[in-house]
C-alpha cells in the first residue's frame, strides 16, 4: 500500500511539473512574440530613416548648388 501512495505521489509530483514547464513555454513564447514585433517595428523604423537621410542628402545637394552662386569675400562660397 506505502507503493501506491508513494507511486501517487511521485505522479502527482510529475504533473505538477509539468504544468508549471508548461506555463514556463507559455511565458517564453509570449515573449520571443513580443521581440518578434518589435524587431519588425524596428526594422520598419530603419527603413523610413534610411529613406529620410537620402531625401536630406538629395536636399543638401540642391543647397549646395544653389548657395554656390554666391561669393564671400571674392572668393566662392563652396568649391
Amino acid at each position: 500500500m506505502r507503493q501506491v501512495q508513494e507511486m501517487t505521489a511521485l505522479i502527482t509530483e510529475i504533473s505538477q511539473a509539468t504544468q508549471e514547464q508548461t506555463k514556463g513555454v507559455a511565458e517564453v513564447s509570449q515573449a520571443v512574440s513580443q521581440m518578434d514585433h518589435v524587431t519588425q517595428s524596428n526594422a520598419s523604423l530603419v527603413e523610413e530613416a534610411a529613406a529620410a537621410a537620402e531625401s536630406l542628402n538629395q536636399q543638401a545637394a540642391v543647397l549646395v548648388r544653389a548657395v554656390s552662386a554666391f561669393r564671400v569675400g571674392g572668393t566662392p562660397a563652396l568649391a
